[in-house]
């Protein structure tokens, strides 16, 4: 891959329809357990806005990562702070940190040693299972938010 530019996050006609269609699943339960439907509010609308968000649990805590860089939603959390995730019957309510790019390196690496890499590898540098070091270069690129506190309420 060498001296080629991370592949930019554009959001297609097919992509709004997936992610429409993965939200309505990741409501009620269905598809993997990472899998959450995280909402923010808008920066400048205020209006809450939706987005299906695989979250990485480690042993050093639960993470959001962007794979496709600096999205509305992360634009949106560094605003506010605060989000929500849902997954079936349960929504948490979350307030997050951003991690710098020294702390992120090793997160990013362990999110791409999953089968969701088949899907975000192609925006990362770095191939699944390369060293922490790879990862270094590209973390700037790839916003991580630490979830430092947490309540789930069922509904």
């Amino acid at each position: 891959m060498g001296n080629e530019p991370t592949k930019r996050f554009e959001m297609t006609r097919l992509r709004r329809t997936a992610n429409a269609a993965v939200s309505g699943f990741v409501k009620y339960g269905v598809g993997p357990d990472e899998l959450h439907l995280l909402t923010t509010r808008g920066r400048r609308s205020g209006f809450l806005r939706s987005v299906p968000l695989s979250v990485l649990d480690s042993e050093r805590g639960r993470f959001l990562v962007s794979p496709y860089g600096e999205t509305d939603w992360v634009r949106n959390l560094r605003t506010d702070g605060f989000a929500t995730l849902r997954r079936g019957g349960w929504i948490e309510l979350v307030s997050v940190r951003e991690m710098d790019t020294r702390e992120s390196a090793p997160l990013l690496c362990e999110y791409l040693d999953h089968p969701r890499s088949v899907v975000v590898a192609p925006c990362f540098e770095a191939a699944p299972g390369a060293p922490v070091e790879a990862f270094e270069a590209e973390a700037d690129r790839h916003p991580v938010f630490q979830v430092v506190r947490s309540t789930s309420i069922r509904i």
